[in-house]
């Protein structure tokens, strides 16, 4: 196991037990995937670097969301490798593996919420999966991570009683439920009017922040990329087609980048 009860100041935290080794972020190497004839990426190399919110950008179809699920090991890449903090995504052990997936907080395009449970049944699900918290413990765990996300006394209700954004902070409790190393997130904005995202893309800053996580983002928000991304990878067509910081996104020399920015109507 990798994660164990921490009290601090009173507040119930579920503590990584590797949070003492050096942290290096994700490394992708060289990496290969194709569906059939299809080639959906060729050849990315990219660092995603630790404590900060590394975003994907790309137009449909470019190989972002490919990208991500080989990286948390739902797709196996025909070439190259994913490596976490020098650890072979390919070459780990079952139980190596089990350990790193305990690391990982996961919120999905759609939320992905069990419909049958409540709010904070679904909060605690991993919990009871990874950590062994049970009773109080897990209770005070689940209502933390609730509040962390504005939503608190809400833990009775089911997700067909919330909103569209509820349901994502509450798939943001959920990822945070065990401390992750982590943080991957899937278009989190999809289907949010304008106010909402932004709410979604502060909650993603502070928690990359207050948990000190590797955060990836796939997105196609370019308003949500220059307000939040520390760092942004471009992909066109399955290939890297530029990297950088979020203050030269606006001036870079990739005439693909800028008019991808300019469907966003970000450009005139």
């Amino acid at each position: 196991m990798s994660a164990k009860v921490c009290i601090s100041g009173g507040v119930v935290l579920v503590c990584d037990l590797f949070q003492g080794k050096n942290r290096v972020g994700i490394e992708i190497i060289d990496l290969h995937k194709s569906f059939g004839e299809k080639k959906v990426l060729q050849g990315i190399d990219y660092v995603f670097e630790d404590r900060k919110v590394n975003m994907i950008i790309g137009g449909s179809g470019s190989g972002k969301t490919v990208l991500l699920r080989c990286m948390v090991g739902l797709l196996k890449p025909e070439k190259g490798a994913v490596v976490y903090d020098g650890q072979n995504l390919a070459h780990i052990s079952y139980r190596e593996k089990r350990e790193l997936h305990q690391k990982i907080g996961m919120l999905f395009q759609s939320s992905a919420l069990f419909d049958s449970m409540t709010v904070g049944e679904n909060v605690a699900f991993p919990m009871r999966m990874f950590s062994g918290l049970r009773g109080k413990t897990l209770k005070e765990r689940v209502e933390y991570c609730l509040e962390r996300v504005n939503m608190p006394g809400t833990a009775h209700l089911y997700p067909s009683e919330i909103s569209g954004g509820m349901k994502k902070r509450v798939g943001i409790a959920r990822a945070i439920a065990l401390n992750p190393k982590y943080l991957f997130c899937d278009e989190p904005n999809s289907g949010l009017d304008p106010k909402t995202a932004e709410v979604i893309d502060h909650l993603i800053v502070d928690i990359t922040q207050e948990f000190g996580t590797t955060t990836v983002v796939v997105t196609h928000d370019m308003k949500s990329v220059l307000s939040t991304a520390d760092r942004v990878m471009f992909i066109y067509k399955g290939k890297k087609e530029w990297e950088g910081e979020r203050a030269d996104i606006m001036h870079a020399q990739s005439a693909i980048l800028l008019d991808f920015i300019k469907t966003s109507g970000l450009l005139d």
